[in-house]
């Protein structure tokens, strides 16, 4: 079989790659129905370089905080979330984020606080952009990396204005960038069925439009692993691929697997994806997204052997040391919720290529031998 995808389905495309042509949605899905993985992790190194890459691997010393966890909509797929009424909901003031995060950046010395929240119904814009002022004053050379593109919609839906008003505010409140967060599976079909109360594609992609204009650069992702098909994968990179050439503000791409544990989905059987899965989206996703330069391999998601794995299957960025990560852990990651510099750097190293220590913007900090 692996023979027979090599000659009638993977050869073809290995030609494309070569002479730098651009795949579409029928390459992408006979990528993903491929079986030959070692076949695919080759083609996607393959155009890795062929684009330019080198063996560089980033990663950013950064820090995952959150200001509260209520939130409005209930997601099937999300661990997070709670009401204001449950026990572990809470919602801290801008002045104990701050304490905390000034207190941590004593000990860490970080250079990126990644901040996401619940969409809590019960505060106001203010709220979000009195603790970018707030970090900004404490920590000025900090890269403050908030708010999802649902919070974003949240926000608007709020104040009743528009993506770009609140954007305007966030950003002279302190916003640096956003992560990529909301996207899930953009197919309507899949919207409906894991996550029906919150806002449809266009919305994700308007923010991201908008925040792209204004100066604003985001990542993007994808969650996968649960309801959706091969298809609706493809699709849902091919329209990333679409907006990158719109507006090029798309730092990197991160694919999500579905963690189903303390979810509705994990009562109806699901399952964790397979390291072989994982595998195959991280090389599907370097060959279809030829604008965007770097692709993740989240640790924390993945796991460190696999993630390790991935840079060989086209990842070109691990995140980084990624302390106090919520998200994943209440879904069932196992992974732990930190690592050190000396440990990415090591374990970069092991994959025989170079560690690279960035900030936010991909701009390099330090470089180690391979």
């Amino acid at each position: 079989m692996a023979v027979l995808d090599m000659l009638e389905t993977l050869a073809p495309i290995r030609e494309k790659i070569e002479a730098g042509a651009r795949l579409d949605f029928e390459d992408g899905v006979a990528l993903m129905e491929s079986d030959d993985l070692l076949a695919l992790g080759e083609l996607a190194d393959l155009a890795r370089r062929v684009r330019g890459g080198g063996d560089e691997v980033y990663f950013v010393q950064g820090i995952n905080m959150y200001q509260t966890n209520v939130c409005r909509v209930k997601c099937k797929f999300c661990a997070f979330a709670k009401t204001r009424k449950q026990e572990e909901s809470y919602t801290l003031t801008a002045d104990e984020l701050v304490e905390d995060a000034v207190a941590q950046h004593h000990a860490a010395q970080f250079t990126e606080i990644h901040l996401v929240n619940g969409e809590n119904p019960h505060v106001d814009l203010e709220f979000y952009a009195e603790v970018l002022r707030k970090l900004r004053s404490a920590l000025p050379d900090v890269h403050l990396k908030f708010y999802t593109a649902s919070e974003i919609h949240h926000m608007s839906k709020l104040e009743g204005c528009s993506h770009e008003e609140v954007l305007r505010v966030l950003k002279d409140a302190g916003l640096g960038s956003m992560p990529g967060g909301g996207a899930e599976i953009f197919a309507d079909r899949v919207r409906a069925l894991i996550a029906p109360g919150k806002e449809p594609a266009e919305d994700w992609f308007d923010v991201h439009d908008t925040a792209h204009r204004l100066g604003i650069t985001t990542q993007c992702t994808m969650l996968y692993g649960h309801v959706e098909t091969y298809e609706e994968r493809v699709d849902h990179l091919l329209r990333l691929r679409e907006q990158q050439d719109k507006t090029g503000g798309f730092l990197s791409f991160i694919p999500l697997a579905f963690h189903p544990e303390n979810t509705v989905f994990e009562r109806r059987g699901f399952r964790f994806t397979t390291g072989a899965d994982d595998l195959k989206v991280i090389a599907v996703s370097r060959l279809l997204l030829d604008n965007i330069e770097h692709i993740k391999a989240y640790w924390i998601m993945m796991g460190m052997p696999m993630a390790q794995l991935a840079l060989h299957f086209g990842a070109n960025d691990v995140q980084g040391t990624v302390v106090r990560e919520q998200i994943f852990q209440a879904a069932g990651a196992t992974s732990g919720t930190e690592q050190k510099i000396s440990e990415l750097v090591r374990f970069i190293q092991d994959a025989g290529r170079i560690p690279v220590q960035r900030d936010s913007l991909y701009n390099e900090l330090h470089r180690w031998a391979a």
